[in-house]
Order: structure tokens, then sequence, then C-alpha cells
């Protein structure tokens, strides 16, 4: 008789205790995405002048992110910029612009609106499709997506 009072108390407790934990509820703020800027000031960038801007947030410790460049490097021409903004070179850039996932490639027009952005390792077709739409709205060909 004993021993089922005490196998008892000891049920009733670990009930007591999964019901305490299964109430406690985690305050912590789930991440639900990255930080992509909508805006930036050309003058941050490389040749302000030129009509579009390809920006690629890198850092030295991510492995995909020099593909990625090497990726955008060819779209490079006399109306297109591209430009390497690495994380320990152009802290201040990142800061100002809240880039917290890398690599990330922003297509930007003259004014500094960014109206493409790819976050995570891209393929060169995905790019070319992206700046190609942006600067010929519906040039892209059927079958490539500009997301």
């Amino acid at each position: 008789m004993d021993r089922l009072l005490l196998l008892l108390a000891v049920a009733a407790a670990a009930g007591a205790a999964a019901a305490l934990l299964q109430r406690r509820t985690d305050r912590t703020p789930v991440r639900t995405g990255w930080t992509v800027p909508g805006q930036v000031r050309r003058a941050d960038f490389a040749r302000p002048e030129a009509p579009w801007l390809v920006a690629v947030f890198t850092s030295s410790t991510c492995d995909a992110c020099a593909g990625v460049l090497s990726r955008a490097r060819p779209l490079e021409s006399s109306e297109v910029v591209v430009t390497e903004v690495e994380a320990t070179v152009d802290r201040e850039v990142h800061d100002r612009y809240g880039i917290d996932g890398v690599p990330l490639v922003l297509v930007v027009d003259d004014q500094g609106v960014v109206r493409h952005h790819h976050l995570g390792p891209v393929s060169s077709t995905h790019l070319w499709a992206s700046l190609a739409e942006v600067r010929r709205p519906g040039s892209v060909p059927d079958g490539c997506s500009a997301s």
C-alpha cells in the first residue's frame, strides 16, 4: 500500500511538473525574415551616375559570396555598375541598410530604388533575367523568373 501511495505521489508530481513546463512559453522573438532595404543612397556606392547599380553584399566568412560576386561581375557595363560591399571593409554601409544576411544582391535604379533583390546563392541566369526585367519590363524570356 505504501508503494502505491508513493507511486501515485511521484506520478502526480511528474504530471504537475509537465503541466508547468507546457505552460511556460518562450517569449524570444522568432526571426521571420531578413532585412532587405527598399531604397539606398546611390552616393554610398561606386559610380552613382550610372543608371543601374548591382550591389553585392558579402562577407569574408561566407562561402557562397565569392561565387555570387563572380556571377554578378559580367553584368558590368557603361550603364551598370557592379559593386562588392564586404561586411568587414564596408561595415558602415552594411549597418546603414541593416544587412543581416549575405550574399545579398540588390538591383537598384538611378533614384536608389531597389527594383530587385536576391538573398542567398543565385545563378547567372537569374541575375541576368532580373537586370533585363527591370531595365526593360516584359523582356524576360519565357521560362525565366526574375524573382
